[in-house]
């Protein structure tokens, strides 16, 4: 036994010992009750940081306790890899996006190996491979024949820079976060879900989750949102032309008490 702890000799044996043992695979037993554990895809950009490390020790510890239970665990990885990020940096280090990314994955598989997570990487993914976003057209096809899924214009964030539309949170004292440019509003076609289709179903439905905690059906409760409550219109004119400005709410013992309104600049009048 050695006399001191040497990590990059004993952890390496230890692995590469699981790795030949295929200690994290997952295979088909009916005998085992099944447990997986998925945690979030992490974004290729090269180099794993401390958030990557906590992130997926914290998965790497339930599915080895869950095996330790006699579970049989599923482990799997993937990588967020598909999108305007990939491409914008494969245009700062001028070389093609797939070269980029799966170069990065090449190097970020290696430095989770090393950390010796019990991942299965006979089931790994990358979503900018044809093979997966094929599944994910599929679907997008069949929504819109469906009318789940419509076009329409909608006003966006849009990075002069990069070429690229931001979220709220990536807009920084009307900057982008990256680039540090000034952020311009624009109307672009979009397509947009029609989630609210099955907001009643989903409501009416969360009684029936069993064994939820109350708190996180309160939340999805709040954020389906739905309002009981009046539509109504204000009359006004636009170029002389008689118009009604329609909205809603859910204190009708107020509208009396109305003095003014105020419209978002993109508003649709």
């Amino acid at each position: 036994m050695q006399e001191k702890y040497q990590p990059a000799d004993v952890e390496a044996a230890a692995q590469e010992f699981w790795t030949q043992s295929g200690a994290a695979r997952a295979l088909e037993d009916a005998s085992r009750p099944k447990y997986y554990c998925l945690s979030m895809f992490p974004y290729p950009s090269g180099k794993l940081h401390m958030g990557h490390v906590r992130n997926y020790t914290i998965g790497d510890v339930l599915a080895r306790f869950y095996r330790m239970q006699g579970r049989n665990v599923l482990q799997p990885m993937g990588w967020d890899a598909f999108g305007m990020p990939a491409e914008n940096a494969a245009i700062q280090n001028g070389v093609p996006p797939a070269q980029w990314t799966y170069a990065n994955i090449d190097d970020m598989r290696k430095q989770l190996q090393r950390l010796g997570f019990a991942i299965d990487w006979q089931r790994e993914l990358a979503t900018c491979s044809p093979e997966y976003y094929r599944w994910e057209q599929w679907l997008f096809t069949r929504l819109y024949a469906k009318g789940l899924i419509y076009k329409r214009l909608g006003t966006v964030n849009w990075d002069p820079a990069e070429h690229t539309v931001l979220a709220n949170e990536q807009v920084i004292d009307g900057r982008g976060w990256r680039s540090g440019a000034l952020v311009e509003k624009r109307e672009i076609p979009m397509y947009y879900m029609k989630i609210t289709a099955y907001a009643d179903e989903l409501l009416d439905d969360l009684e029936r989750l069993e064994g939820w905690p109350e708190q996180v059906r309160l939340m999805q409760k709040n954020w389906i949102g739905r309002s009981t409550g009046v539509r109504f219109a204000f009359p006004y004119e636009l170029d002389g032309e008689a118009r009604l400005l329609w909205v809603f709410t859910t204190r009708a013992d107020t509208i009396m008490g109305v003095t003014f309104c105020a419209v978002a600049a993109e508003h649709p009048l």
